[in-house]
């Protein structure tokens, strides 16, 4: 499968001073990469010391920069990182940043119909300058037969209601956590009662979504396919810290998807590989698949569903130390 990534990188910045490169789009390619896919993530970095460093991490990562844009005059993406009373991340993202100006010309139409992607993979922040959302319509126009996977990633301050609602339109697959669907149903139905398969039985029929996914954070992911939404729970593990865990998510559905993977293999896969991001700091930290094997074999594995037909059709992702 080959999935071309569009949006930003930034580096999240927590309250320790830990600095930790990331940005949805980075992280699902990283994960992407993991798991053995090609990928061509399309971002820009501003000309400064973190530039310099995102470049090179990005290649350490295995990913290529041949996409990744040099911006005059910008800075690379920052986001402020907190946690709240209920142990979810907060960012403060500092814009205009560098991955608010990418630049689409001939060079890089080339270099993307080289490419010829199978999937698109795009979320709201980067959207929300004008000239990124142009951009991205005029990438699908040119790929018709991409599939498209919307990460909606609401970060307040840094979205709208008819933003989500055009980049809706695009999606083959949307994914969200339960928060999030819970304000959109708000600005679609007011304050009435919540209903998750309501709100998804409606954004479905909407916007023509073919699949929905729900993360829950410890308890699973909900998955609406087909007129019907079914949960699938999680795994336990000790926390360190969740940002990049939804992201890990999006990209073992990902991976899933491509494989053909019944729904209820792709939300076990997807939740476990989460789960092990959570476990650990930064949003692409090391992981091996006999890991994902043993947190979904583990007694916490409530289901109790057999792992042998997903780990049968790897093999060990490789990635270099940093």
């Amino acid at each position: 499968m080959k999935i071309l990534s569009i949006g930003e990188v930034l580096w999240d910045i927590f309250d320790n001073g830990r600095e930790f490169m990331g940005g949805a789009p980075l992280n699902v390619s990283a994960h992407i990469r993991q798991l053995g896919h090609t990928v061509a993530l399309f971002s820009a970095v501003g000309e400064d010391s973190r530039g310099n460093e995102t470049l090179e991490r990005i290649g350490a990562l295995g990913l290529s920069t041949d996409l990744v844009q040099t911006v005059p005059g910008q800075s690379t993406g920052t986001a402020i990182v907190r946690t709240d009373a209920n142990g979810n991340p907060v960012f403060s993202i500092s814009r205009p940043a560098a991955f608010d100006f990418l630049s689409f010309g001939q060079e890089t139409l080339s270099r993307l119909q080289d490419f010829a992607p199978d999937w698109i993979y795009f979320g709201t922040l980067a959207q929300t300058e004008s000239s990124n959302e142009e951009t991205l319509s005029r990438i699908v126009e040119c790929f018709p037969n991409a599939k498209k996977f919307y990460d909606i990633n609401l970060r307040e301050g840094h979205w709208n209601r008819d933003l989500v609602s055009r980049l809706s339109y695009l999606a083959t697959t949307l994914k969200m956590n339960q928060s999030e669907a819970e304000i959109l149903s708000r600005r679609t139905f007011g304050n009435r009662p919540f209903y998750l398969n309501e709100f998804c039985d409606y954004w479905s029929s909407t916007y023509g979504s073919e699949v929905i996914c729900v993360t829950l954070g410890g308890n699973g992911c909900a998955v609406y396919s087909e007129g019907r939404l079914s949960t699938f729970s999680g795994f336990s593990v000790e926390v360190v810290d969740t940002v990049g865990s939804g992201d890990a998510f999006s990209a073992a559905f990902l991976h899933g998807t491509a494989m053909k993977w019944p729904i209820e293999e792709r939300a076990a896969f997807a939740n476990a590989l989460g789960a092990l991001v959570a476990s650990r700091p930064g949003a692409t930290p090391l992981w091996t698949l006999a890991e994902c094997r043993q947190l979904m074999e583990s007694p916490s594995n409530a289901s109790g569903m057999s792992t042998q037909s997903i780990f049968d059709l790897h093999a060990e992702p490789r990635r270099e130390q940093e």
